[in-house]
Order: C-alpha cells, then structure tokens, then sequence
C-alpha cells in the first residue's frame, strides 16, 4: 500500500510538473516588479497621480500607502509565477514620523511581507550612516544614532539583499554585493536573469560626509560595463540595473514617447553596454517608461522609474529565448496603486482599487498607534503657513524660520548667525484653522535627526560659503541651491558677475561683513561636515554641539506663539535682467 501510494505520489508530481514547465527551448516570460524612492511611507501619503482621460484633461487618482503596495505586487505576482521584485533605491530615509522615529525598521518588516528580492541603495540609506544601513540588512538592536533601535519589537533585518556595485569599502570590497541572479524554469527552458544594483557616485554630497566616510563610489558607467561579462560568464540571459539616478521627461506617467528625457542619468545611459536589458531608475521622483532605443538605436534597453512614495509600480516582462540565451521582448507600465480618497481627490472606478493588505495594513497600525500620541502632540501656534515655495530672490520663508529657531538654539553656544540648506526642508508648514501645529508636521519638515553645530568662520569664509550656492545644485534646475540666513543676515547676489564675486553688500547686524573678522556661525550636523558641497562650513573652527534641529524648531514655535513667519527680504537677486 506504501508502495502505490508512493508511486502515486510520483505520477501526481510528474503530472503536475508536464503542465507548468514550458517546452524545452520555449520562451520563457518573466515579470519584473519595480518601485523607487519610497521614502518609509507606509501611510497612504495623500499624494495623487495625474491621470489622463479621454476628454480634455486629467483624472486625480488617490495613491499609494505600503498596504496597498502589497496588494498590487501580490496581485501581479500572481498573473506569473516567474516573477522578481526589486527596489531602486531610498526605499527608506527621509521619511514620514510612523517610519523615521522608529528607524525605518517598519518599512523593513513591511518590505519584507510584501516580498522584496533586491533593493540598489540610494542615497538616503546612508543618512545615519554605514553603520546603521549594515544593521538594516543585517538586523539586531545595536544603537548607532540618538534613537533607540527595537522600540516596538526586536528587528530582523531585511530579508531581501541590498545592492551597491559602485560603493568600494577602504579594504577594497564591496560594502554589499554588486549583484545578484535569479533563475527560472529548468533543464534546456532554464533562464538566469542577472541584477546589478547601485547609488550614484554623488551621493556622498547629498548625506552627511561623517555617515560615509571612508567608502568611494565609482563611477556608474563603468562598473555596470565592468560587471556585464562576469554576469554572462555566469550563465544571465538577461541583465537589469537597478540605480538610483533618474530622468525628467514632458510626458505622462506611462507615456512610452521619452519626449523632453533629460537628467543626469541621460549620459550614464549612453556610455551603458548594449548588453544591458534593462534599467529600473530613480532618485528624480518622476514617473516614466522610455524606450531608449527611441533615442540611441545601438541601446534599446527600456528605462524606468515608477515615480515616489509606492504611489506607482512598474509591471516590467521581459520575454527571454533559453537556446539564444538572450531577451527577445519586452515591455513595461506603469500601474496607479491606488488607494483610499482624500479632501477632494476621491477613488476613480477607471482604475483598479486595492483592497489593503491585511497583514501590512495591521503592522502599519501597530507602529502609527504607538507614534500617534507623539505626532499629534500640539507644540505651538503660527498666524499663517509657512511654506517651501522660492521667491524671486530664491529665498524661502519657511527656510528662513529654521534659521531663526537655530540661531535662537545657539545663542548660548556664541552664535552670532545661522544657515540652513534649503534642500533639506522636506514639507511645508500648514496650521489648523486655529493656527496650531503638531510635532508631527515639524518632524515631516526635518526627519533627519541632524544636530546643530556652531564653528567659526571669517568673513572672508562666509562669503566664499555663500559664493558656493551657485553650485551646488545637482543640475541646472535645482543650482542655486540656497543657503537660508537667519534674521540679522542680509545680502546680495549678481550671477552676471565672475565666480568669487557675486556675493554683494553682505551684512550682518546691519554691518558689512569684516573679511579678516572671526563670526561664530550655527548650522546642522550635515552642513559642518561639507554636505551638499557647502565645503567651507568643514574648515570651520572650535566646533560646539548643539541641540537636535528638530527640537530647535520646536522649541522657537513654543517661545514665539503665535509665531508670524518671517517676511523674505533677506535675499535679494540683482542679476541684471535681460
């Protein structure tokens, strides 16, 4: 009876495998599943896709929230059973309250449910530094910033691999794998798919320098084209990169056109090995599919990006022939997660709805029930919003206000002026109808966690720092990136005139700035150590901590409520016009 049931058994299984496996020598499709920049927004962030619909206009369709991610990949993954999910990039940092305060380790854990195979670091994986990022992979409770790890639940760490091909630690390896494959069907139908994951090489000037210190970043070209034969080597039919640098385009969220493609990951694309297959991007939020062989025939690999904050998923499939050991089609959109209505922008019967996934849904509530009481919490009132929008003049109000609350913070310290970097201020400043605001809303504004720090620079120094901003963008759209003064700061710029002389008529205190003068100056710890290429607040002197910027913040709204922002007049463009 054994013996039948055995043999059974066999037949059952046999059966079972003649009806799944595909022909020998059969195409083989496999589904890519692609993400980007999801920045630990596990709430739904109220944030809508512009949607386009048949009539003149578009349709505001309500997005994202990591509940609803998961039910969208679970619902392509299983349309085909060969499938791979993969991240390129800032999947955490700079993210809401829920995430940040509890060290990203929720987006982790849901990552993990949702069933994540590789993730290309970004950026913003390295802002509390390599230490912190290894423990993200690797799990454990060890404490490397000013919060504590294992608040809620002990943490495993990511069950899926992180990639960082151009990351190089100071003995020479790679600080995580350069790639990783995936194989699917078997025999003579048996396909390997190779996946190369990597940051920009800029990125070590858009964290703190002290995060990654120690480590290089190569260029991105040439390590994908050095990787390329070794993955062929290795039996890949196909090859993905996953990177977080991006494009802008002037098209919709899934237009194929590339109409108006530009960006820094442009030049990278054109020096790519043609072998390349395809490229899942990031780092720019845009949301686009563009079929490079549109405009480099030698490089018809498909380039992606599914936007920010989980609001988009990419459903990529790539058709490979096993015999040619190569990909024969492809093909990608971009798919609306959408999610649950807000203010005005409701759910839209034109696109699929998601029920939220239970698991992630109940592991969401967990950790937004145990920071609620903490960001609701009303610290202060203001008379009216203050907001990230730019001036004329390039200034901006709510910038300025947390240069007033630094120096405020500092003064103790010997401060005498105060800096903060624009780029760094992450959402606006919006009261209730009663003008008050919470710490939650001054946490989305800084979730860095960066201390403040006061150094001594002359005047010479300050102007050489200011000349900096005209710069430090990363392109042509965010140069100048502006460095916002406190109150008893005033100057001028003219960009017609030569580098090192476009800084006019600086004062401070209503006196002009003394170039041989020694000025005690307050920033955040991520601007001491040169971030954002501001170089000259590192050669500062006789640094002195300070308090965490946040708590400045808050601290300046309680002493002042209600606080009136500060009128932008500290700034002035006098670049003649045309």
């Amino acid at each position: 009876m054994t013996m039948r049931l055995a043999a059974a058994l066999l037949l059952l299984a046999a059966g079972g495998c003649a009806t799944t496996a595909p022909p020998a020598g059969a195409p083989v499709e496999v589904k890519i599943i692609a993400f980007n920049d999801f920045h630990g927004n596990l709430e739904p962030p109220k944030q809508s896709v512009d949607a386009p619909r048949r009539e003149e206009g578009s349709t505001r369709v309500p997005a994202g929230g990591a509940a609803y991610l998961a039910s969208a990949i679970g619902q392509l993954r299983s349309a085909n059973p060969n499938n791979v999910v993969v991240s390129a990039g800032d999947m955490i940092g700079a993210s809401p309250l829920v995430s940040a305060v509890f060290l990203d380790e929720p987006t982790i854990h849901a990552m993990n449910r949702i069933g994540v195979d590789f993730n290309a670091v970004g950026n913003h994986e390295f802002d509390k530094g390599r230490e912190e990022l290894l423990r993200m992979q690797k799990g454990g409770c060890d404490k490397h910033t000013a919060r504590q790890p294992c608040a809620v639940e002990p943490f495993p760490g990511a069950r899926f691999g992180f990639l960082a091909a151009n990351v190089v630690t100071e003995n020479g390896s790679n600080l995580f794998p350069a790639y990783g494959l995936r194989s699917f069907g078997r025999g003579r139908g048996r396909i390997r798919i190779g996946f190369i994951g990597l940051t920009l090489k800029e990125t070590p000037t858009l964290v703190t320098p002290a995060g990654v210190a120690g480590l290089a970043f190569a260029d991105e070209a040439q390590t994908i084209n050095a990787l390329v034969p070794k993955l062929r080597r290795e039996g890949a039919d196909a090859i993905v990169v996953l990177i977080h640098q991006g494009l802008s385009t002037k098209v919709g969220y899934n237009d194929k056109g590339c109409e108006g493609v530009d960006g820094d990951l442009l030049p990278i694309l054109a020096r790519l090995d043609p072998a390349v297959d395809l490229v899942v991007s990031g780092h720019t939020h845009n949301a686009y599919v563009c079929d490079h062989g549109r405009i480099d025939p030698a490089r018809p690999f498909l380039v992606t990006s599914a936007g920010r904050y989980g609001t988009l998923v990419t459903d990529i499939a790539l058709t490979i022939d096993p015999a040619a050991g190569r990909v024969t089609a492809k093909r990608a959109d971009n798919v609306i997660v959408q999610s649950e209505g807000y203010g005005n922008v409701a759910a839209s019967d034109r696109f699929p709805r998601y029920a939220p996934d239970p698991a992630v849904a109940a592991l969401v509530r967990r950790y937004a029930e145990r920071a609620g009481p903490l960001a609701n919490r009303v610290v202060g009132r203001v008379t009216a919003p203050a907001t990230r929008a730019l001036t004329a003049d390039r200034e901006m109000v709510l910038g300025d206000l947390i240069a007033d609350a630094q120096l405020a913070a500092t003064r103790a310290s010997g401060a005498q002026i105060a800096f903060t970097n624009g780029f760094g201020v992450r959402a606006d400043l919006q009261p209730a109808a009663d003008g008050s605001v919470t710490f939650g809303q001054l946490f989305a504004i800084q979730p860095f966690g960066n201390t403040l720090v006061v150094k001594s620079l002359t005047g010479r120094q300050i102007r050489a720092l200011l000349e900096q901003q005209f710069d430090s963008g990363s392109n042509t759209v965010t140069a100048p990136n502006m460095l916002l003064p406190s109150a008893n700061v005033r100057y001028a710029y003219d960009l017609s005139r030569p580098a090192g002389q476009r800084i006019l008529d600086l004062r401070i205190d209503g006196a002009p700035v003394d170039d041989d003068a020694v000025y005690r100056v307050a920033m955040n710890s991520f601007l001491a150590t040169g971030g954002d290429n501001f170089t000259i607040f590192a050669e500062g002197s006789d640094p002195t901590g300070g308090p965490l910027d946040l708590d400045a913040l808050e601290a300046w709204i309680a002493s002042s409520s209600p606080l009136a922002p500060p009128a932008p007049e500290r700034i002035r463009d006098v670049t003649p016009k045309p």
